[in-house]
This record gives C-alpha cells, structure tokens and sequence, in this order.
C-alpha cells in the first residue's frame, strides 16, 4: 500500500530489522479506527494535507488524520 502513503506496521519492522535494530513494543496511542486507508488521494485525502481541495472536505475533517503506529525498537549492544 506505499503508492497510498500507508505503511504497513510488518513493513516497518522488516525494515527495522534489515537495520540491525530489535522490536521491543508497540502502542495504540496513534491509532485512528475511523481511518479505512481506503481513500482516493490515499492518506494525502485525509487532514491536514485535503489533496482534494473542498470535495467531501467534511467527510475526511471528521475522519481525522491518518492512522498511525507507534513502534519501539532499540539497537542491540
């Protein structure tokens, strides 16, 4: 999904991997339920970006912003 500007939480923790680093937790602090990361302009639809100018702008304001993941990950000795 990275042509939508959402990542998945497993992408990133490759990643992190490949980079030597260690998950150690997660968090649910960021966490939008509202967002169904199915948008036209994918998360640029959404605030504070409105990719599409004022179409369905009150739609996506009450959506708020995107979903997001909070990770934790530390570099092993």
């Amino acid at each position: 999904m990275i042509d939508s500007g959402y990542v998945s939480e497993a992408y990133v923790k490759q990643l992190a991997n490949s980079a030597g680093l260690k998950f150690v937790e997660s968090s649910e602090i960021n966490t939008n339920t509202k967002d169904t990361k199915d948008h036209p302009e994918g998360v640029w639809t959404l605030p504070p970006n409105y990719r599409m100018g004022d179409i369905d702008r009150g739609k996506y304001a009450a959506i708020g912003e995107s979903d997001r993941m909070t990770l934790k990950f530390i570099k092993p000795l």
